[in-house]
């Protein structure tokens, strides 16, 4: 195994199960309808702005959560890693010459967020292992997302797997 893969792996097993939360902020139909917009979604559009006319309650398209990359307005262009991810979407690679893959995710829906819920998101390492593939060695990281409102109940959880590959 290459230095590289070892650093990741020693920084990634020493985060195992230690959750880092992050404050959301309240969620806006807005954003909810940004999102929409991004998939073309014009039905859920209309719905929704109706029902903020109405004074009813607005609940989010059911993978707003999991589709938003982050809460910050975002890092501009030149604190991106040169895979085009930002640090925080990167754990345990800081610094490192590595490319990373998603490689995959598994979305567990629990309670529909709406407009007005005040979210707060947990995230953690919960596995790190080294694999070999045809192209070499890879470290396959697996990270965990819960997504919580202001009363505590869950409203998603979400794991990922993140493929780490020593890279230019």
């Amino acid at each position: 195994m290459s230095a590289v893969l070892d650093e990741v792996l020693a920084r990634a097993r020493g985060l195992v199960g230690e959750w880092e939360s992050e404050d959301c902020g309240v969620l806006a139909v807005k954003d909810f309808c940004r999102y929409a917009a991004a998939l073309n979604d014009v039905g859920y559009l209309r719905r929704a702005r109706a029902q903020e006319a109405a004074g009813d309650a607005v609940a989010a398209p059911a993978l707003f959560l999991a589709g938003t990359m982050s809460w910050q307005d975002g890092p501009v262009e030149h604190e991106l890693r040169p895979d085009g991810l930002a640090v925080r979407e990167s754990p345990c690679t800081e610094g490192l010459p590595v490319r990373q893959v998603h490689g995959g995710q598994t979305v567990r829906l629990r309670r529909t967020p709406v407009a007005g819920t005040r979210v707060t998101a947990a995230r953690a390492v919960i596995s790190a292992d080294l694999r070999q593939g045809r192209t070499g060695d890879f470290v396959l990281l697996g990270v965990t997302t819960r997504f919580t409102a202001q009363d505590g109940a869950e409203l998603m959880a979400m794991d990922e797997t993140i493929v780490v590959l020593e890279g230019p």
